[in-house]
């Protein structure tokens, strides 16, 4: 793949500048100033939908939540999975795939692992497995429609397949278990269904999500409001206004708030919070008050609250800003964060393991016995859940069997050995076959990723537009982390309250289906990019460079001038419309050909700078047509959505229109 400024180099050199590109003399806007006019207007809330479907599609563990329209304070979160793991919540389920030999899909989830597991390893190597793969949407600088993924044996997979899988594989579940309810066939058309993802993700990433649920057939492109992408913290911060104190854990106040009375020990008032949790968890629904909650009756308008929602592969950090009475969120500070999940604990242990072990026998093992690295990991995971900072005894992972046998055929020593060998002083071996980290040991796992995460949020407080910030809201599965919450705790010192939901690995699922149920509620946000079209302006001496002189029909012309719509980071309410008014440069055209770019710098002269990339082609025909007006006028309008941005260009003269999709991802 070449880099996006080689794509744009050889784009310049092939059209020296739209002027000449499809021999069209391009469009210059209307003297003597075109107008900007922000038409803010409701998103349309499109047909009315019986049942709003959240689907949580996370890094490490996934789930799905549903509220009826007529019964919208009744959240119903899909409870219990098949095969959950000891000392992990089986609300949700693992984010794994698999595929059978010939690529099919097979099962998701604990299923999938659980299968997998058990197939021999002669035949486990012929099958696709897949976990955490999520983050390569993240990481992945090119992304397109055909980015691969690497199963487990190495293979690889078209990544939008896998997630199509993923998303009808929940499709199917949701549908069946409303069937299950009402008694008959639910019909897909009846749903709304929404997917959460990271704010930080890159437009690529985001219309990726869409495309695949395309292909999983949630929605189609003639009714793209069936399906709305939701950013995650956003999500966090509707289900957060619905709070009332029983249902959260106010680190401020060092209580928990559920009548289990005070105590002074965050991590043992989690631990009562969780057993309150546990013992309600039998009922199905979750019920969110009509009202908004105690929580609420203490803001007021103009207060500001950080939600950080800590998931598995990333960290994003939005500030909202209240509006009242309705209560509206507007997005002061544009999202930021970076792959500060808890999967880095993970791969702070793999790096461990290599320490000890060595890199190429974990490279071996882990394509050898894929299923048995597998088990290592979820031995791990569910003692990462038990790291505490008042903890003082050690911490044991079950080191697999084949693990064992293998490492002793591949170097000729025993694991015990190794470990005596390696002068890593904080892990033992224990008789019993488990590897015994001291509390030290686990918590400097920690520490890299949580280092990341309070720098991140250090910054973000020094902003000048971030001021004072009431509530610290952390959510996300890994906000359960103790080590986390001190952590937090510790950099505030008390500028500000931290409150920690309940059901916090379920905080943006509810608050992705309250966000479906009512998609005005968040009125304002940053843009992440610059928009504009490439126009032709009237060349002035001194002010536009001698390179972008293009002489046409005795006219001096500027050519390659990026006419900003939308500046990056400029506040931008959902359902806006900017309209600009161009004419074509040359009035006999036949074809009206207007390019559409986007940067993710604020100030753009020109759509040959360096990072600007083509992201969308309005193409109207006006040939055939007379105009009466002395000079033809094109009206471009871009209207900005939840991750779809809408472009469409209207002669005036005729009525005629035609409308685009911005493209982010170079089909």
């Amino acid at each position: 793949m070449m880099s996006e400024k080689e794509a744009i180099r050889t784009d310049a050199e092939a059209n020296p500048s739209p002027a000449k590109s499809i021999g069209d003399p391009g469009i210059t806007p209307l003297s003597p100033s075109h107008t900007q006019q922000d038409e803010t207007e409701q998103m349309p809330s499109g047909p009315s939908f019986v049942v709003v479907v959240a689907i949580d599609f996370g890094t490490t563990s996934s789930g799905y939540a549903y509220a009826f329209a007529k019964e919208p304070e009744c959240i119903h979160v899909m409870r219990r999975w098949e095969g959950g793991d000891p000392g992990v919540s089986n609300q949700k389920t693992p984010t794994t795939i698999l595929l059978t030999p010939d690529r099919k899909f097979h099962s998701f989830g604990y299923a999938a692992r659980d299968f997998y597991h058990d197939l021999d390893p002669s035949e486990s190597k012929l099958w696709l497995y897949l976990e955490k793969f999520k983050m390569k949407l993240h990481t992945t600088a090119n992304l397109s429609i055909n980015t691969d993924l690497h199963a487990a044996n190495g293979k690889r997979v078209k990544a939008l397949d896998i997630f199509a899988y993923a998303l009808a594989f929940f499709k199917e579940q949701a549908l069946k278990e409303l069937s299950d309810q009402t008694g008959s066939e639910f019909d897909n058309n009846d749903v709304r269904w929404v997917i959460t993802v990271p704010a930080i993700w890159k437009m690529p990433a985001k219309q990726f999500m869409r495309e695949a649920a395309y292909k999983a057939a949630l929605a189609s492109r003639d009714a793209p409001e069936q399906l709305i992408i939701a950013l995650e913290p956003e999500a966090a911060s509707i289900y957060c206004r619905k709070l009332r104190l029983h249902q959260m854990v106010d680190l401020g106040t060092q209580t928990t708030h559920n009548d289990l009375g005070t105590n002074d020990n965050v991590g043992s008032g989690m631990t009562q919070a969780k057993e309150h949790v546990r013992r309600n968890r039998q009922s199905r629904t979750f019920l969110v008050e009509n009202v908004i909650g105690e929580l609420w009756s203490e803001l007021e308008e103009g207060d500001r609250y950080v939600v950080v929602d800590c998931g598995g592969g990333t960290v994003d950090l939005t500030v909202h800003q209240i509006r009242l009475p309705e209560g509206h969120l507007k997005e002061l500070y544009k999202a930021s964060g970076g792959p500060y999940g808890s999967l880095g604990i993970d791969y702070e242990f793999e790096k461990l393991l290599c320490k000890i072990f060595g890199q190429d026998f974990i490279d071996q093992f882990k394509i050898k016995r894929p299923a048995a690295w597998v088990d290592l990991m979820i031995a791990f995971e569910s003692r990462k859940r038990a790291a505490a900072p008042d903890r003082t005894n050690p911490l044991n992972i079950n080191l697999p069997f084949s693990f064992i046998d293998y490492y002793k055929k591949f170097r000729g020593h025993s694991v015990e050995h190794a470990l005596r060998k390696s002068n890593v002083d904080f892990v033992k071996w224990s008789s019993q076959g488990m590897l015994r980290m001291s509390p030290d040991a686990m918590n400097s796992l920690f520490k890299p990723t949580i280092d990341h995460i309070i720098q991140h949020l250090t910054e973000l407080f020094e902003k000048p537009e971030v001021g004072e910030i009431k509530f610290l809201f952390l959510v996300g599965g890994f906000a359960e982390s103790p080590l986390l919450q001190q952590a937090v705790q510790n950099m505030l010192q008390g500028r500000s309250r931290v409150i920690i939901p309940h059901d916090v690995g379920l905080t943006i699922l509810k608050g992705a289906v309250l966000f479906g149920l009512d998609p005005s509620i968040i009125k304002v946000r940053r843009s992440p990019l610059t928009y504009g079209v490439g126009v032709l302006n009237r060349f002035v001496e001194g002010k536009h460079p001698a390179d972008k002189l293009l002489v046409k029909d005795g006219t001096r012309w500027c050519t390659d001038v990026f006419d900003t719509f939308i500046a990056a980071d400029q506040s931008v309410a959902l359902g806006e419309k900017v309209k600009r008014s161009y004419t074509p440069a040359k009035p006999s055209q036949q074809v009206i050909v207007i390019h559409i770019y986007c940067s993710e710098d604020e100030n753009v002269g020109f759509i040959s700078q360096p990072g600007v990339r083509k992201c969308g082609t309005l193409r109207l025909d006006v040939s055939g047509t007379k105009t009466v007006a002395p000079r033809r006028e094109i009206q471009t309008l871009m209207q900005f959505g939840d991750t779809e941005i809408r472009a469409m260009a209207l002669d005036v003269s005729t009525g005629r229109t035609v409308k685009s999709s911005i493209d982010f991802l170079g089909q």
